[in-house]
């Protein structure tokens, strides 16, 4: 879950998460750094810079990347050639 502090919606991030918790849900937080509200929440807590409500997505951005490209790599799914996937290039 994303749960930047300064989202509006900080608070019903939040209750989500304890409600996924005591479902024994495995839960990866992206949140500002020095932010500890999720260290006994979360499984794992990944800490971006802090920065302007604006420019949150593009620091978001790169953790979640990094995320999917290794949970693919440890299931053994092909990286860099997905099935079915459309290729084409134009020539003018």
């Amino acid at each position: 879950m994303v749960a930047p502090r300064s989202a509006p919606e900080y608070q019903q991030i939040k209750a989500n998460m304890l409600l996924m918790q005591e479902r024994s849900a495995a839960i990866v937080a992206i949140t500002d750094e020095g932010n500890d509200d999720f260290d006994d929440i979360a499984s794992f807590v990944i800490h971006i810079p802090h920065t302007k409500l604006l420019l949150e997505p593009l620091m978001v951005a790169v953790p979640l990347q990094l995320l999917s490209y290794h949970i693919a790599n440890m299931r053994g799914c092909s990286i860099d050639q997905p099935r079915n996937l459309a290729k084409s290039v134009t020539v003018e």
